[in-house]
């Protein structure tokens, strides 16, 4: 009997079907940032009227919150990405920044005050911070390496997808219920369906574990780029100092007289506008 070939023994693991020209997880982690952002921007749409005009807040400490939940957003992206890279996992600390988002939102459910709007908002951006970088090296180990650009911009369509259509959603609850106090706590509670499903879709994911990787010398980092690279960096970070919260925009429309369901198709236009041009530079991604 001749012996089994190493092929025989073990036979070569086929790799999965691509569609739509990556792989499956891609479009898996897409549909979680679908799920996320639909919820997330159902309630982005009309936070800022329903925390000046229900909670009573001033424009001033919007403008605070607004620009706490910025940093807040940004606060954790450099440990996150250093833990994931120093531990070699993805999906747990992904799974934890989702979820810290979603309870973040129960917040919503339970209290209307300035205090707990102001620790939703802040809360819910933490989660985000601390999500985006290890998803993003999910993403790349996932994607063909010859074609990494392509699946990180099907991934961003499926994001920014949930972005136009979460405050459609919401323009849709404004015109069915009314603008009203009871309208916006169904919204909050419609929201939260979403958010869940997103966790429920990420656990559902098999997980794709790194090598453990020590922690990268910035400047060491920055002198191996492309000039061209380079270049972009600079001219995205010029136009970041310009970045203001849209909400400011969303308040002074209602000052002058729209209604909040036409204030919140504003928004939607916006992030249609967001997803033509790609303005990423100008505004986080949820």
């Amino acid at each position: 009997m001749t012996p089994l070939s190493r092929k025989e023994v073990n036979p070569p693991v086929e790799p999965k079907k691509h569609k739509f020209g990556v792989h499956p997880d891609v479009l898996k982690l897409g549909v979680v940032s679908f799920l996320t952002d639909l919820s997330s921007e159902m309630i982005f749409s009309v936070f800022a009227i329903f925390f000046t005009t229900v909670a009573g807040a001033s424009a001033a400490l919007l403008g605070l919150v607004e620009g706490l939940a910025d940093l807040s957003a940004s606060s954790l992206n450099y440990f996150a990405g250093w833990l994931s890279d120093r531990t070699g996992k993805r999906k747990v600390f992904a799974l934890a920044g989702y979820g810290f988002s979603t309870l973040a939102k129960l917040i919503l459910l339970v209290t209307s005050s300035v205090t707990g709007l102001t620790i939703f908002r802040v809360i819910e951006r933490l989660g985000k911070g601390f999500r985006g970088p290890p998803r993003d090296a999910w993403l790349a180990a996932v994607a063909d390496k010859g074609a990494r650009g392509y699946a990180f911009g099907v991934h961003k369509a499926l994001d920014k997808s949930g972005a136009v259509l979460g405050p459609l959603v919401a323009y849709g609850l404004l015109v069915w219920l009314g603008d009203g106090v009871h309208t916006y706590q169904v919204l909050f509670w419609v929201a939260m369906v979403p958010a869940v499903l997103s966790i429920v879709a990420l656990s559902l994911v098999k997980d794709k574990p790194a090598l453990q990787r020590q922690r990268e010398n910035m400047l060491e980092a920055w002198a191996v780029l492309s000039p061209q690279f380079k270049r972009y960096l600079v001219s995205a970070g010029i136009f970041s100092l310009a970045y203001f919260s849209f909400g400011f925009l969303l308040l002074r429309a209602y000052s002058v007289g729209f209604a909040a369901r036409d204030i919140v198709l504003l928004y939607a236009l916006f992030n249609v506008a967001c997803l033509r041009a790609g303005c990423a530079l100008g505004r986080p991604a949820q």
